[in-house]
């Protein structure tokens, strides 16, 4: 009886396989002799996939995909080229993403003389009128900008440019920015007059926003002013510029974004004015996904006795998730919340101005010189409780810097600034995830990062729900015990890898600030055993701890190019050729950096069962590379192209077609 039955269950199981081959139906798309990375539970690499009315029907050999081949179906044979899933850009800024006709640096490191003559160029170029605003975009603030004698600094180089008209460098990071004498008369208080920024005004009408503007030996505005402060000129010139030029074309930035082989993405800030451009969209076939991290400045929201509106914001943003609900390829329910700024201080200010982003400890004050070869280098550190600084209530500045050797504004004593109140960030996370949206918090600083973590906490102990993907953005310095909170919470983690390296000029912005080096050398900034160096972008520590870690562009930051195979090299490198690693320990694999960029970048958008691996039933989103980055040396990843792009089982970017 026992084998009586084996055998009748072999020939059911030879009938089922049978029948189930003549009753499939063909597939649209057969693609055969590839290496796919499927990205699936298993890990497995199959050869041949099978696509009918844009889903995948099967993933395996080339033998069994046969079963799947019609008379009309298309067979492509890639000849063993890398297929990856469409990538997931799980923090970008889409809008400004397009290369448009402007004033454009594009990030080039020049010295303020150089600046000088890019600023004028562009008057001509573009017809600037006096009285005309003019927006200098991807402004490089952290390399380059040496003053010299006439160029003492950012403010007296643009008045040299362009004394009648109001000039802004836009930061390529979002957040810095600078701005020449004609733009700081036009600074407005909150009477709406046009007071300026002076050294009085500082005192008075913005002391709020002090820290963000940076100052000379006398006191006076030196021309940087970043962050918030930005907007007391004019805020029209500080949200996306390009708005309207990219409105009217807004194809564009599909088109990037397929060349590079992605094909979902994450707004990381989408502003109602925003929306404009994604509904223009979807009057066209798409050929991307795109979530949206609704973005609503809490400051914005203040009634008259100071009090933050939460409810009118938690209304707003349902609004807009009702309008796209039911959508397939545009959905909005994730919001987006700035608890800091960036970690970059001033190195070549006069006196230097440290970081913004706040700290667990206070930030050091470096005393900066030039070696023999003219490059900036750490000379000393002030004494912030010395006898000199105690003296610093009336003094005499060029005879204290002649007695001292630094700037009296050096003894003051800071940890940076939270972007709004510590209690604004709590409540403002507390009231979103109970009204049912995904929390998605920029964090830069380590104090930063204590905070987000504390405010997502706290909002997911309020609705009880801890299952939605909440994800901190960036993570530049983290301490250790966050680290294992991230991992006990599960929490996504958006990076971007191509910040991940070491660099003489960036660094000194930073590190000097942070923890003591002398010099200028890579060991003096880069010390094993330092805070810095164990805790800066610590990937691999918070994918041990548990954390999950995806991927995000953050273009047009540094560039506008979202430039995925160098964000997956840096990921696995932590190194720009020709310079050291930064704690090359914390390197991720390159299987890892993957799937940060396929399936856990599709869970941390809320579509890992429409995308994010080459699984049957999923949308037949994929890419064709020109090599397999699972095998070439990994200072090679960066060369990768695209060369075909696939969404929904049609082709949407063919390398060899314009």
């Amino acid at each position: 009886m026992i084998i009586f039955r084996g055998g009748i269950l072999a020939i059911a199981v030879l009938v089922d396989i049978t029948s189930t081959a003549y009753a499939v139906q063909p597939a649209d798309l057969i693609i055969t002799n590839a290496k796919l990375y499927t990205a699936d539970q298993s890990h497995k690499i199959a050869t041949a996939m099978a696509v009918r009315s844009g889903k995948i029907i099967y993933v395996g050999t080339p033998h069994d995909v046969k079963l799947y081949a019609g008379p009309a179906t298309q067979t492509r044979d890639l000849a063993g080229k890398l297929v990856l899933p469409g990538l997931v850009d799980a923090h970008i800024h889409p809008t400004e993403i397009v290369d448009l006709d402007v004033c454009d640096l594009k990030s080039e490191a020049m010295a303020l003389a150089k600046l000088v003559d890019f600023v004028r160029s562009c008057i001509v170029r573009y017809h600037v009128a006096p009285g005309q605003w003019l927006n200098v975009e991807q402004w490089n603030f952290s390399n380059g900008n040496q003053p010299d004698i006439t160029h003492s600094n950012l403010r007296k180089a643009l008045d040299l440019a362009a004394p009648d008209r109001p000039v802004q460098l836009l930061g390529n990071d979002g957040h810095h920015g600078a701005f020449n004498s004609a733009a700081l008369k036009l600074a407005k208080n909150k009477s709406g007059q046009s007071v300026g920024l002076s050294k009085a005004s500082l005192a008075g009408d913005f002391a709020s926003v002090a820290k963000l503007v940076g100052i000379d030996s006398d006191g006076e505005p030196d021309g940087a002013v970043n962050e918030d402060a930005r907007a007391l000129m004019s805020s029209d010139s500080v949200l996306n510029p390009n708005l309207i030029a990219v409105l009217e074309n807004p194809q564009r930035i599909v088109q990037r974004l397929n060349s590079s082989g992605i094909t979902a993405v994450q707004d990381a800030a989408a502003a109602p004015p925003m929306l404009a451009v994604y509904d223009k969209l979807l009057e066209k076939p798409m050929s991307v996904r795109i979530n949206l991290a609704q973005y609503y400045d809490p400051e914005a929201f203040r009634d008259n006795n100071g009090a933050v509106d939460y409810n009118k914001i938690v209304t707003l943003a349902k609004q807009v998730r009702v309008k796209y609900a039911g959508n397939p390829y545009i959905k909005a329910d994730a919001v987006k919340l700035f608890a800091d700024g960036v970690l970059e201080g001033n190195p070549l200010g006069n006196p230097p101005m440290p970081p913004e982003s706040p700290m667990l400890q206070p930030y050091l004050q470096p005393i900066f010189g030039k070696d023999d070869k003219a490059a900036l280098s750490v000379t000393g550190y002030v004494d912030t409780q010395s006898a000199a600084c105690k003296t610093t209530a009336t003094f005499d500045v060029t005879a204290f810097v002649k007695a001292n050797g630094f700037h009296p504004a050096q003894c003051v004593v800071t940890s940076g600034k939270l972007q709004h109140e510590r209690g604004v960030i709590m409540d403002y996370l507390k009231a979103m995830h109970v009204a049912g949206f995904t929390l998605h918090v920029h964090a830069i600083g380590d104090a930063a990062m204590r905070t987000a973590l504390d405010g997502i906490e706290a909002a997911r102990a309020a609705d009880g729900n801890s299952n939605f993907p909440d994800t901190i953005a960036h993570a530049q310095l983290v301490a250790p015990a966050d680290i294992a909170r991230i991992g006990k919470d599960h929490l996504y983690l958006a990076m971007t890898y191509a910040w991940i390296y070491t660099d003489p000029e960036y660094d000194m912005s930073v590190i000097p600030f942070i923890q003591k080096a002398h010099g200028n050398s890579y060991k003096a900034l880069h010390d094993p055993g330092s805070y810095y160096e164990q805790y800066a972008y610590p990937t691999r520590s918070i994918k041990r701890a548990g954390g999950i870690l995806v991927a995000g562009s953050d273009a047009p930051v540094d560039t506008r190019d979202p430039r995925p195979f160098v964000n997956m090299e840096r990921a696995v490198t932590r190194a720009i050729p020709g310079l050291p690693a930064l704690n090359p320990s914390e390197s991720i694999t390159v299987s890892e950096v993957i799937e940060a960029y396929t399936i856990d970048g599709a869970r941390a958008l809320g579509r890992e069962s429409e995308i994010g691996s080459l699984s049957v039933g999923k949308s037949a989103d994929f890419i064709v590379l020109d090599q397999d980055i699972l095998t070439t040396a990994p200072g090679n990843i960066s060369k990768t192209k695209v060369l075909e792009t696939w969404f929904a089982g049609r082709q949407v970017y063919d390398a060899g077609k314009p």
